[in-house]
């Protein structure tokens, strides 16, 4: 199986490496695409020790959503990529669950698995209480517009099909950007029959660096729950017909 790897990326030049590494050490032959919304451009300097690694620096924070349909476009463009794996790249997410998640993904045969952090299996790491009010609410807020039968609809460990990334790039985007992208497309797929589970994680909050969600990302992201509410009905509606 060949799998790529969508890295979204803002001053994460700390982790990097680490996470790179990580990502070698458990997968045969990644493709892998980062893209880089960093002012400077000072992730380049560690990629000259990793191979198939596609570099994109768009030296602005133009937004994480846009950053990931950015990287799975490119990945669409290498031959043969059977899966593509989301992964924050601070470190949240641990890339030694990544072969047991491709183990789960190919034997249920998904399009969508989600690394659920509120399944009762799953543990949640050194995380703040604000933090974790702040998730836990907006993920309350979702599954009650949206019903999706799953736990989290925010957490950005996940892997797709090829035909899922398709769809994605082809029909995602329009509403926001930042994490509301993740609802949008787990309702995109969802709603349109695409085949989603869920696995138990281990999520940890980062040790280096400091979180960029602002406030404005968040009211952005209920404004665009709201929208992504009236997109499911559409696409629910426009399936009957």
């Amino acid at each position: 199986m060949n799998v790529g790897f969508v890295l979204a990326a803002y001053k994460e030049e700390l982790n990097l490496k680490e996470l790179l590494n990580s990502i070698f050490s458990n997968v045969d032959n990644p493709k892998i695409v980062i893209v880089d919304d960093s002012p400077e451009n000072l992730v380049k300097n560690i990629l000259s020790e990793f191979k198939d690694i596609t570099y994109i620096h768009r030296g602005k924070k133009l937004g994480r959503g846009s950053a990931v349909l950015r990287g799975m476009k490119e990945i669409l463009n290498f031959k043969n990529i059977d899966i593509i794996i989301e992964i924050d790249t601070d470190l949240s997410h641990d890339p030694n669950e990544i072969p047991k998640n491709i183990k789960k993904f190919k034997k249920e045969e998904l399009d969508l698995l989600i690394s659920g952090r509120y399944l009762k299996e799953s543990k949640i790491l050194n995380w703040t209480i604000d933090r974790r009010i702040l998730s836990f609410s907006a993920n309350f807020l979702a599954k009650s517009f949206l019903k999706v039968p799953v736990s989290d609809y925010t957490n950005a460990f996940r892997i797709y099909s090829n035909r899922a990334a398709k769809h994605i790039v082809q029909n995602c985007g329009s509403i926001g950007d930042g994490f509301i992208i993740l609802s949008e497309i787990l309702v995109e797929l969802y709603y349109n029959n695409f085949k989603v589970g869920e696995t138990q994680t281990v999520w940890k909050n980062r040790v280096r660096g400091k979180s960029t969600v602002s406030f404005k990302e968040i009211f952005q992201s209920l404004i665009g729950l709201i929208k992504i509410y009236e997109k499911k009905n559409k696409i629910k509606k426009s399936r009957k017909l």
